[in-house]
């Protein structure tokens, strides 16, 4: 019947195993059973795993047949996760409802309606169909249920097989012993097990029995089957699939319901269960006991969503993954806040921050700027730490260990842009920027406000810590920040000074920093708590952010291609101290030069050969663009892409044939970041800074000058390229919104009627003046 089980037999010891001739690469899986997993992270490596369908994620809306879609949908991820090499059983419900759509049909067939069946529907509509008994149902649909079963799961070279259980069968020990050695059996055969519980003998439950010890839990319904099973069976995970997210600390839908990310035993007390879902036998309370005595007995438990279109697709898998999905249970309660309570911590914090004195806040930056320097030593202690644990791992390039240093010449250039920041911020928070007299005693006035709660996510740039803290601090903002793991000494110092000053005002909440294991893609779905993600890092991390933000704002660029273009007006004197200084000064930094387009007149020149001369002594890699290599007979390494940003001493050159080419190539290859022109010529430099789109034009300076510090601003969170809000370095500026006050006295719209009293003004009112000192 199975031709291809010797096959697999003789091969299931190797690392790859066969099954109706199609190969899969099994993973190294396997750990030792008795205790639960701590962290989501750990999930990857569950071996063994129940998923349970409840009778809402199987069925349809109208609890008369089976949500097929969604079915087949849940048997590719549980294939996917069987030809990894994992053992998958599922505890299915949906028996009752498939029966019922066949007994539905089949006595309407028995009431003589066939003549009906052929005239119209409208007779149908009208007929009467009698309550159907449960037992009944469940009889006719058990068959129907594994026949679709197995004909998915065959669509991926799956067995499947059924077992129908009842509480009976976990009370006997020899069937207990059976069932263990049967499930153990198809396991080992690769077949995955179609557990339910036999609804059609099924007796009614025994009194409340539960949780009277790891041994004890009654099978009234598949949330405790599945339980009870995976206890059994020494599983790893239990993955519960209802119709909601998960376990919420109130009903569903109420207004304060809120998603518990992690449950621990003992919690109960905090959550107010609500009524059962449309079908089945269990509600939430039901998951919730059957879920922790799972816990008791080392299986690690989630209870999540599948009935959800935009996420049922994936649900298994993702938290298999350990992706943050659904309500994880876990016997390890954190030390700290979790990253949802930091985040409401940094929500209140920036509040109190906002609602401060400008002076006041002023005061905590320039504390955190005498604190840079006063504890240096401890700082750059710490930041020894990190080099010497990334220089023994290999881990980081050469260009990321530079920005991973801090030096004591660094601390002190980072505590001249925190005093900058704290002295142009006294008026940044509640100014008033636009006022207009819409009426007699109405005035309308818009005012700057803090945007709420920024995320800020960066790698290998502790400096980048105190920098943004401050910017937040002098702006009003909660902030939460992560960071990356290999800067983890520095960060946790400069965290806990910055707590330090914000303390003197008795704010120290409003910066967090994220010391949990919480995957960047988990942070960028805490749309609730965060208002603006700004990464700071390498192009592939901006990218997977934005890839990864669920309805969350993202600032920032993706890459950093800028590019100096060199007229044939220059001047020979400022071509090579402006490419140099833009390539060479930090080839690491986003704002440094990555490809030089040369006008086509200037080959073969005197100063086409400096160019060339200094980058050589530079040591910079040059790679030619297609036209500079046409016009070359031994030319450099042809670039791979015109749309490379190098991060290192390797730059492309590429020749135009004038200033409206060089602008088109910039805007075809560029990256919207920082592009400059070097030319004597007025014209020719004006024309390119009014048609050149990008967030920073140049005329004859570095590229190296795109940088809040530089610009004045004390310091910046990054360099946006958007098009949208801000652009550019972001400072202060970038980190406010504005909202409107209006002051009336008993004015209504209706006053402003064709046949009304009063009259629209619109009248524009002089601002207040500006702080300046």
């Amino acid at each position: 019947m199975f031709p291809s089980l010797l096959t697999w037999v003789k091969l299931r010891n190797e690392s790859i195993r066969c099954w109706s001739n199609i190969p899969f690469i099994t993973m190294p899986l396997s750990r030792a059973h008795g205790k639960s997993f701590a962290h989501r992270s750990e999930l990857k490596h569950a071996k063994r795993i129940v998923v349970k369908l409840g009778s809402a994620v199987v069925t349809r809306g109208d609890e008369c047949g089976l949500a097929l879609g969604r079915l087949a949908s849940i048997v590719e991820q549980v294939s996917m996760l069987q030809n990894q090499g994992r053992e998958m059983m599922i505890v299915t419900s949906g028996a009752v409802a498939f029966g019922k759509q066949r007994l539905r049909h089949e006595i309407l067939l028995s009431q003589s309606v066939r003549q009906a069946l052929h005239s119209g529907q409208s007779q149908l509509k009208d007929m009467a169909v009698p309550v159907l008994e449960a037992r009944a149902c469940a009889a006719a649909g058990q068959s129907g249920l594994m026949a679709l079963y197995e004909a998915m799961f065959t669509q991926y070279s799956i067995c499947a097989a059924q077992i129908l259980v009842t509480n009976l069968d976990f009370h006997d020990e020899q069937k207990r012993r059976n069932l263990n050695g049967t499930l153990h059996e198809l396991l080992r055969m690769n077949i995955v097990p179609i557990i339910n519980t036999n609804d059609a003998v099924v007796p009614p439950p025994e009194p409340n029995s539960d949780l009277q010890g790891v041994n004890v839990i009654s099978v009234k319904d598949n949330d405790s089957l599945a339980a009870r099973l995976a206890v059994e069976m020494k599983t790893d995970l239990l993955i519960v699939l209802s119709d909601v997210e998960g376990l919420f600390d109130s009903p569903p839908g109420s207004d304060d319901a809120k998603l518990i990310d992690i449950f621990y035993p003992g919690d109960q007390q905090s959550v107010t269960f609500g009524t059962k879902s449309r079908v089945g036998m269990g509600g939430m309370e039901a998951k919730v006991k059957a879920a922790l005595w799972a816990l008791q007995g080392g299986t690690s438990v989630v209870i999540a969503n599948g009935t959800h279109p935009k996420i049922s697709g994936h649900v298994i898998t993702d938290i298999v993954e350990g992706k943050k999905v659904g309500t994880f249970f876990s016997e390890v309660k954190p030390a700290g806040p979790t990253v949802e309570q930091q985040g409401e911590m940094a929500r209140a914090g920036g509040r109190t921050l906002a609602a401060l004195q400008p002076e006041q806040r002023a005061d905590i930056i320039y504390r955190l700027a005498d604190l840079l320097t006063d504890q240096r030593e401890e700082i750059i202690l710490a930041n020894k730490k990190d080099l010497e644990e990334a220089e023994n791992k290999g881990r980081l390039a050469l260009p990321l260990l530079k920005r991973l240093s801090l030096s004591t010449s660094k601390l002190n250039s980072l505590a001249i842009g925190l005093r900058q920041i704290a002295a142009s911020s006294q008026d940044s928070v509640g100014r008033v920027i636009r006022r207009t007299r819409i009426a007699k005693d109405l005035d309308l006035e818009q005012v700057t406000v803090p945007i709420g709660v920024l995320l800020v996510i960066f790698e290998s740039r502790p400096d980048c810590l105190p920098q943004v803290s401050a910017l937040a601090i002098a702006s009003g903002n909660g902030l939460l920040l992560k960071g990356g793991k290999e800067a983890a000494h520095s960060n946790q110092i400069l965290h806990h000074l910055t707590q330090e000053a914000l303390s003197i005002h008795g704010v120290k909440d409003a910066v967090q920093l994220v010391n949990t294991r919480e995957e960047v893609e988990d942070l960028c779905r805490l749309d609730k708590l965060i208002d603006l993600i700004i990464p700071r890092g390498s192009s592939q991390l901006v990218r997977n952010i934005q890839k990864a933000a669920k309805g969350i704002p993202v600032m920032g660029h993706s890459e950093g291609i800028c590019h100096v273009y060199v007229d044939t007006d220059a001047s020979v004197e400022k071509v090579t101290r402006i490419i140099r200084d833009s390539k060479c000064e930090y080839p690491a930094a986003c704002n440094a030069l990555e490809t030089l387009l040369i006008h086509r007149d200037l080959l073969r020149t005197p100063l086409f050969d400096q160019i060339i001369d200094m980058l050589r002594v530079e040591q910079v890699k040059i790679h030619a663009g297609p036209k500079f290599a046409s016009y070359l007979t031994f030319s450099p390494s042809e670039v791979k892409s015109l749309r490379t940003e190098y991060g290192d001493l390797e730059c492309c050159i590429e020749v135009v044939d004038s200033v409206q080419e060089a602008i088109e190539h910039i805007h075809k290859y560029g990256s919207s970041h920082t592009d400059v022109i070097i030319t004597e010529n007025e014209k020719t430099a004006e024309f390119f800074l009014q048609h050149v789109d990008s967030a920073c034009v140049f005329w004859n300076a570095s590229t190296r000058f795109s940088d809040g510090y530089r610009f004045g601003l004390g310091a910046e969170v990054g360099i946006s390229t958007s098009r949208i809000h801000a652009r550019g370095p972001v400072g202060i500026e970038g980190l406010l919104t504005t909202k409107w006050l209006l002051r009336g006295d008993n004015h209504v719209v209706s006053d402003f009627s064709e046949h009304g009293s009063m009259k629209y003004l619109h009248e524009s009112l002089p601002l207040p003046q500006r702080n300046t000192n």
